[in-house]
């Protein structure tokens, strides 16, 4: 899903800027667009942009979404933020104060707050941060510019580590997104950015187009950030239709259920004995861990747990789904909590590091958490011969069935880990599993 960022500078109410912006969104298959200083204050009024609605917004922040697709869940803390919901993410779009700043180390610090009130929620801070992030990203003739003071990028630098976010467009050397000439010299400043959250990185691309500032069909005098999410969006309600005739009769092609009803329990394995991946923890790691109680979460129907509990060891399951029958457990403080091809069937980073939050929750201090998930490749592969359609970051598995594959490598495991507040563990033995990615994991001491 490809999203835009730009600082309009106020000339959507010009029907010449209008025409070539609507055009550009067309050319790129723009389906969100979050603007800054979209219009004049004054007009009161976002103006149309043909095949878009106005989803929330005022002349200095506001958001535009494409017509076929739903609107999204739009607030505005204050009046230089705006926060977007799209599916699992959230979006803070943002246009700092111009000419102040002291205003801009506050707003800074106040985005920090915002970001760590989030809770490991996947994020993306974009939009005109009227700030150099780095000395070379501010030039005022040939020298670095002065505009920029060192409380604002130690504020920046807070807010990065806050929430673990990458400054996604921080090139060598610059790629400068507003110039313009001041006092006879050119002043050139990378001040529009896309702080995005460091798990996304791998599947998220963010490129800067200076087109839209410097070409014949030019519409402001800021470069455009677009930036392509691993996101399906829902698509947006007929307002001439009460219902469907598949809704009627129970008929129709099998297709993605309209509300998103996952079901990642029918992945679950019907099993006549233990996992490899659980032989592999009896055989090689609760040993050197001294582990005497283990939680396997998300058991499925618990055939680990079983193999557990005839290694010796104090194990117990649980499964969300409650056909499974392994209901929550009251105990926590365990030595180690297993989490076996859970992550990869969840539908987005939002609600696999819930699941390593809730995982993390069983586990004492100092204890350790054990991921494992299907690889890349391997889901790739069954991708291509299943014929399996895109969602998100991964595949429907089967539409009618709601399923979803993803292949995450251990990387990305350790990502999502850090935002649940769990680190890599380290001098523990890697699994000897090929064909398949885990991670170990621990959780701090308090």
């Amino acid at each position: 899903m490809l999203l835009a960022s730009v600082n309009l500078n106020k000339r959507l109410g010009a029907s010449g800027a209008r025409a070539n912006f609507t055009t550009w969104l067309r050319e790129h298959g723009v389906k969100i667009v979050l603007a800054q200083e979209p219009f004049k204050p004054a007009d009161r009024t976002p103006p149309a942009l043909g095949g878009f609605a106005c989803a929330g917004g005022d002349g200095h922040l506001a958001i535009w979404v494409s017509e076929d697709l739903a609107p999204p869940v739009v607030s505005s803390p204050a009046p230089w933020v705006q926060r977007v919901e799209l599916e699992w993410l959230a979006i803070l779009q943002v246009h700092l104060d111009a000419y102040a700043s002291a205003s801009r180390a506050a707003q800074l610090a106040g985005l920090a707050a915002m970001a760590t009130a989030e809770k490991g929620r996947p994020l993306l801070v974009c939009g005109d941060f009227n700030l150099a992030p780095r000395p070379a990203d501010g030039l005022f003739g040939e020298a670095t510019s002065t505009f920029t003071t060192e409380a604002e990028r130690q504020a920046l630098q807070q807010l990065t580590r806050a929430a673990s976010l990458v400054d996604t467009t921080a090139d060598e050397p610059p790629v400068f997104t507003f110039e313009r000439i001041f006092n006879g010299k050119p002043s050139r400043f990378r001040c529009d950015l896309a702080l995005l959250s460091d798990h996304l990185t791998a599947t998220t691309t963010v490129t800067v187009d200076a087109s839209v500032r410097n070409s014949p069909a030019a519409f402001t005098d800021h470069s455009a950030l677009l930036i392509d999410l691993p996101l399906t969006l829902q698509a947006a309600e007929p307002d001439d239709v009460l219902f469907t005739l598949s809704e009627l009769t129970g008929d129709g092609p099998a297709a993605a259920p309209a509300k998103r009803d996952y079901q990642p329990h029918k992945t679950a394995m019907s099993r006549q004995g233990p996992s490899p991946a659980s032989r592999a923890v009896t055989e090689h790691l609760t040993g050197p861990l001294s582990v005497r109680s283990v939680l396997d979460h998300g058991c499925g129907r618990g055939a680990d747990v079983a193999h557990y509990r005839s290694a010796g060891l104090d194990a117990e399951g649980f499964d969300p789904h409650d056909d499974f029958g392994w209901p929550r457990p009251e105990r926590t403080g365990f030595d180690l909590v297993t989490s076996m091809f859970v992550l990869n069937v969840l539908p987005d980073p939002w609600q696999r590091i819930q699941a390593l939050k809730d995982a993390a929750s069983f586990a004492r201090p100092g204890g350790h958490v054990v991921v494992v998930t299907r690889s890349p490749e391997e889901i790739a592969k069954a991708a291509a011969d299943g014929g399996w359609s895109v969602h998100h970051d991964g595949f429907w598995s089967s539409q009618a069935k709601g399923t979803f594959q993803r292949g995450i490598t251990p990387g990305e495991i350790t990502a999502l880990a850090r935002q649940a507040g769990l680190q890599p563990a380290v001098g523990t033995p890697a699994l000897p599993l090929p064909g398949v990615c885990h991670a170990v994991l621990t959780k701090p001491m308090e």
